[in-house]
């Protein structure tokens, strides 16, 4: 069975550690297969774990007065709220699954002893910060500088496998309501925002999304032609961990 510092490596940040580094920080951490709609943590809870998301879709959100938004919808291969573990501080987000996700939870303590007593670890830890940091810098652009479809066509480009695809078919893997939160607007503005990409190649039909023309969408959306990359043909993180996805415990709260 793959053991979890091996699973780390699929994360920002720690691919490049030793395995002792790696096996410090996975000290006492779980695997478990997590159904859809479980929240993992609630915002101002105080940091438990470390997650790493290796297969689903996570949903970060936040409150404001009565009103919530989606903070971000995190993919696999994502860590996440370890800027609040490391500093021990409450959790600034709330986390529920969208899909049936498989995920490690690292303990806290492990994650802060590691890195107090390894500057690898530590160095680890600030490029997943930055990782995230990064992520999060990206959408605050997107919502200053881009309208409802630069930001919708920007994500439908995020989800086209081949980088230098002319044409690309894919389902949306949220549902619309949670793309609408997600992307700073409402129901109907998606509605609308879909309807503007048609002139630019975007066909739907309910979550079925067909790209005839990638180049045109990119132009209009702003986004930068991608260039040929080593990564593509890179093994998914299923296929990476192999029959180990199959050996894990049922989630259950405050396991």
């Amino acid at each position: 069975m793959t053991s979890i510092a091996t699973m780390l490596r699929a994360a920002p940040g720690f691919a490049e550690l030793d395995t002792d580094c790696l096996e410090q920080i996975a000290t006492g951490g779980q695997v478990a297969e997590v159904e859809a709609g479980e929240v993992l943590f609630r915002e101002r809870a105080e940091p438990e774990s470390l997650f790493v998301l290796l297969d689903g879709r996570i949903c970060l959100t936040g409150t404001a007065n009565t009103s919530s938004a989606v903070i971000d919808i995190l993919e696999p291969a994502s860590s996440f709220v370890l800027a609040n573990v490391l500093m021990d501080e409450p959790y600034q987000v709330g986390a529920q699954t969208v899909r049936d996700s498989l995920l490690v939870r690292i303990p806290a303590g492990s994650v802060r002893a590691a890195t107090s007593s390894r500057p690898a670890a530590a160095m680890a830890v600030m490029r997943s910060m930055s990782a995230e940091l990064a992520s999060m810098m990206r959408q605050v652009v997107d919502l200053k500088v881009r309208i409802a479809a630069q930001r919708l066509g920007t994500y439908l480009l995020s989800q086209v496998g081949e980088p230098t695809a002319a044409k690309a078919e894919f389902r949306l893997p949220v549902s619309k309501g949670l793309l609408a939160s997600w992307l700073g607007c409402r129901a109907e503005n998606l509605s609308r925002a879909f309807l503007a990409l048609r002139a630019y190649g975007v066909e739907t039909h309910g979550s079925r999304v067909l790209l005839h023309d990638v180049a045109r969408l990119q132009d209009y959306a702003g986004v930068v032609h991608p260039r040929p990359s080593a990564a593509i043909g890179r093994p998914t993180v299923e296929k990476i961990f192999g029959d180990a996805f199959r050996l894990r415990p049922k989630w259950s709260p405050g396991s």
